[in-house]
């Protein structure tokens, strides 16, 4: 495996201190007790809604406030085991380091 990414799907509200170059650790269910390193590659330059095939259309003249997903793209390094077979849509949850980078 040559490049491995992932996208976590962050709330608006958390990626205020969040950019480019930041070191991420992964935790993937399937593999628990396992810490995964990675590094954020970019942001996305909208939300989630905003490239949704069937974006949502709040036109009853109701609105309702609801926090919204940025896609971050992360960079994983080399699994720390050999024997580990990646594959897409497995569950896992990314922490930021946001204290330097």
């Amino acid at each position: 495996i040559n490049e491995v990414y992932l996208t976590a799907n962050f709330k608006e509200t958390q990626i205020e201190r969040m950019h480019p170059g930041q070191t991420v650790a992964v935790h993937i269910d399937a593999w628990p007790g396992v810490e995964f390193e990675g590094v954020i590659e970019s942001l996305s330059p909208g939300t989630g809604s905003q490239f949704a095939l069937l974006p949502s259309n709040n036109a009853t003249g109701n609105f309702t406030k609801i926090v919204q997903r940025v896609p971050v793209r992360i960079r994983l390094h080399a699994s720390p085991d050999a024997s580990i077979e990646w594959m897409p849509g497995l569950s896992a949850t990314a922490d930021v380091d946001t204290r330097r980078g």
